[in-house]
Parts: C-alpha cells; sequence; structure tokens
C-alpha cells in the first residue's frame, strides 16, 4: 500500500470512449486517480461539444496517476492495449473521430521511451494482425473534462453505451487481468 509520501507517476492515454478507459483503470490496483479530460488539440479548455466535432483536435483521454512500487508503466500500457484496439485509426467500434483516436501522451523522455518499447514488443508478439496506429506524442493542452463525465460508468452503470460497451471492456480487463484487479 502507498502511503502520502510515496511518489507517484503520471500517464496519459487515450483508448476511444474516455467512460470505457477510465472504467478500467478505476479498477486497477496500484492506480490511485483517474480523471477523464481532453488533450492534444489545438482548442484552450474545449467542451464535450466542441471536442465532438471533431475540429478542435483533442483526443478523449484519461489522466492516470498510479504508484510505480505498486504497478509499473510497462504493466498500465500492457492493459492499457488489451482494453482497446490500437490498430483501428480514429475509432473504437462504433465510435468514429480523432477524438476517439488511440494515443500515449507522456510527461517525459523516459516515458516515451517505455511506450516504444511496449509497441515494438506488441508487433513483435504478432498479438494484432494490423499494424498498431497508436501515437506516442508529448502531452499538449490538456483539461479536465466537464464533472458529469467523471467516474461516468461508476455513476451510471445501467445507461445503455455503458451496459452494452463500458461493462464488457471492464470484464475483460478483469479477466485477462485477475491478479492486477482492486481488491
Amino acid at each position: 500500500m502507498s502511503s502520502p509520501s510515496s511518489p507517484t507517476e503520471t500517464i496519459v492515454l487515450g483508448g476511444g470512449c474516455f467512460w470505457c478507459t477510465e472504467a478500467v483503470f478505476d479498477r486497477v490496483q496500484g492506480v490511485l486517480d483517474v480523471e477523464s479530460g481532453y488533450s492534444n488539440g489545438q482548442t484552450v479548455n474545449p467542451s464535450y461539444e466542441q471536442v465532438c466535432t471533431g475540429r478542435t483536435g483533442h483526443a478523449e483521454v484519461v489522466k492516470v496517476t498510479f504508484d510505480p512500487a505498486e504497478i509499473s508503466l510497462h504493466e498500465i500500457l500492457e492493459i492499457f492495449f488489451v482494453v482497446h484496439d490500437p490498430t483501428t485509426l480514429n475509432r473504437q467500434g462504433n465510435d468514429v473521430g480523432t477524438q476517439y483516436r488511440s494515443g500515449i501522451y507522456y510527461l517525459d523522455a523516459a516515458q516515451k521511451q517505455v511506450a516504444e518499447d511496449v509497441i515494438r514488443e506488441i508487433g513483435e508478439s504478432k498479438t494484432y494482425r494490423s499494424p498498431i496506429v497508436t501515437e506516442v506524442e508529448p502531452l499538449a493542452n490538456y483539461s479536465a473534462a466537464e464533472a458529469y463525465h467523471q467516474d461516468y460508468f461508476l455513476n451510471n452503470p445501467n445507461q445503455g453505451y455503458c451496459a452494452f460497451v463500458v461493462g464488457p471492456k471492464v470484464e475483460k480487463f478483469q479477466k485477462t487481468f485477475a491478479a492486477r484487479v482492486k481488491g
């Protein structure tokens, strides 16, 4: 268990709809906080409606804060690559648009290296038939999403999208990474 003085690390990930990605990482042992937001676009502090037009250039993302003594960035990224499809450009399932692109937005050169290493390892493993299109870019122009997007799955588990899209992704995580599920 981490103490308040333990160092933490943060990475920002775009894996399609942030409701899905947030719901998964909220359940990962070693993850201390997950915030839905927008990053790597041109508009300062865009609204959800603006991001949905695709004209701001932002991706829907989650800012994942974790305790590296409990879980490594490498492990965080392994989970990330299992719970979304990194081979579809600007889409996840029926969610289509640049805001749903796959991306790893790093804060320093060490994070960039880990991201590139994990992508190379997955490519070499032939896990996917198609090439990985996940962008690896420095974090830029991040802003938190509106309050109603935070903990969306937790607060709306029976909403249609949550029941049929988010729920199965959470279940996939829990089955694939049982040892990493918070107790």
